[in-house]
């Protein structure tokens, strides 16, 4: 059975940093693209990170580009999101998730449960 399980969200003051971790099961994390999206309060969801299997390629948008980074431990079938120069607007909850496929264009079908970060003083 695949199964995602998020962890390492919490409370974090603006320019602080966080790492949040993503233990895969059910499937070698390795084979597939990952990634990180994040949900606020009343906003769609958004990518924040991709990592695809056909040669590690990462992926971020402007809005994280630069702060974020991620990375996989395969030993431990995990996958990171480092999270640095954190701003009130990265206030969201944190999920991973994988498309199955090789690309980060694929469509994302399994999904973590999702960790809250919350950015404030």
């Amino acid at each position: 059975q695949v199964q995602l399980a998020e962890s390492g969200g919490g409370l974090v003051q603006p320019g602080g940093s966080l790492r949040l971790s993503c233990v895969a099961s059910g499937f070698t994390l390795d084979d597939y693209a990952i990634g990180w999206f994040r949900q606020a309060p009343g906003k769609e969801r958004e990518g924040v990170s991709c990592r695809d299997s056909i040669d590690g390629s990462t992926y971020y948008p402007d809005s994280v580009k630069g702060r974020f980074t991620i990375y996989t431990d395969n030993a431990k079938n995990t996958v990171y999101l480092e999270m640095t120069s954190l701003r009130p607007e990265d206030t969201a909850v944190y999920y991973c998730a994988t498309t199955h496929g090789s690309t980060c264009a694929g469509d994302f079908g399994s999904w973590g449960q999702g960790t809250q970060v919350t950015v404030s003083t």
